[in-house]
């Protein structure tokens, strides 16, 4: 097997274990608040969730991978620094999953992965070869680091204002109704579960596509950056099964310490989230469940009683989104230059 063969196969396995462990972080996420409520066994919440992050991808198109791939340029970079910076930016992102999986934090594997990319494309290919978006921005357009930053850090704030909003609808468009009404609510319950599912696929599982698609344009197998199917379902694989092993820690984080979650919160947040999700899959924009489902259930704390939510942990979480980007940033060119000084040894 050639050098570069073995070198996509890595990238081939690290991007399954990528994936992995962020289906892992984000089933947390999505069925922490059901689990809370007592709405649904574990063992329904997790195969519901695992089969919409399933279809997630398969139905929605490529529109995130697009702008994840395209917004470090190796298509000028020598193959050993090309591959590197790939690799680099993928080590990069599993290792802060596994750091803040280890502490039970949930952490943006969106962020982990730019922020990664971004520092290795600093170190490898320099910021001139970073599409930074600034000069499409001025007139109008939304492409590059800028999209990648407005959609994950606004989409929590919007997860916030979503999460605010329907909570308070549905305490005005329910204000008359009794006890009764909660099998209504526990119908919905797997509506939302799915909902919230399938957008986190159609989103997140498009980032590890991205990934093998510039290792495979880095090492000349493809001439343009493209994502065949064969990485479409292996990537959906991945995820889905990570979505399926979701770690407890997580879960009790989100359900448990954020804010007494109830039922009617439940909903509310699966709603707001798999909307904030959706809207940004749609213009191609990457966002992080973890941080929409957060901050749409800060949202809904907020809407009922702001003095009942665990706002010192929600400090923490939210220091914790500051600093992934910075962090990732030093891991992702720490690897490549590791990598570069192996990869010369061997090549």
């Amino acid at each position: 097997m050639e050098f570069s063969s073995i070198l996509i196969t890595l990238t081939v396995v690290s991007v399954f274990i990528f994936d992995f462990t962020n289906g892992f972080h984000d089933s947390a996420d999505m069925i922490a608040t059901a689990i809370a409520s007592r709405a649904m066994k574990t063992s329904v919440a997790i195969a519901i969730v695992s089969l919409f992050t399933f279809m997630g991808p398969l139905v929605i198109g490529l529109a995130v991978a697009d702008t994840i791939g395209t917004f470090v340029d190796i298509s000028q970079a020598k193959l050993i620094d090309a591959q590197a910076l790939v690799i680099a930016a993928l080590f990069a992102a599993i290792s802060y999953n596994l750091i803040t999986w280890k502490f039970g934090l949930p952490s943006s594997s969106s962020n982990s992965l730019a922020g990664g990319l971004v520092g290795a494309g600093l170190y490898v290919v320099g910021s001139g070869e970073i599409n930074w978006g600034i000069a499409a921005l001025q007139q109008g357009e939304l492409t590059g680091i800028m999209k990648v930053v407005t959609g994950l850090f606004a989409s929590p704030f919007l997860g916030f204002i979503a999460g605010f909003i329907i909570m308070k609808l549905i305490f005005w468009i329910f204000r008359r109704f009794t006890i009764k009404v909660r099998p209504l609510f526990v119908a919905s319950q797997y509506f939302s579960v799915a909902w919230l599912g399938f957008s986190h696929g159609a989103n997140d599982a498009q980032k590890g596509m991205a990934i093998i698609g510039m290792m495979l344009l880095a090492s000349g197998y493809t001439q343009t950056f493209t994502i065949p199917l064969w990485v479409v379902l292996m990537c959906t694989t991945a995820i889905t099964l990570g979505t399926m092993f979701g770690g407890w820690s997580i879960i009790k984080t989100l359900g448990f310490e954020l804010y007494h979650v109830k039922l009617i919160h439940s909903v509310a947040n699966q709603l707001g989230a798999a909307l904030i999700n959706t809207l940004a899959t749609t213009i191609g924009a990457p966002t992080s469940t973890t941080q929409v489902v957060t901050a749409t259930l800060l949202g809904n704390g907020a809407a009922e009683k702001p003095s009942h939510v665990g706002w010192k942990r929600a400090g923490q979480i939210i220091l914790g989104w500051f600093v992934n980007i910075p962090v990732s940033m030093a891991l992702g060119a720490l690897y490549a230059y590791l990598l570069i000084q192996l990869l010369g040894v061997f090549s």
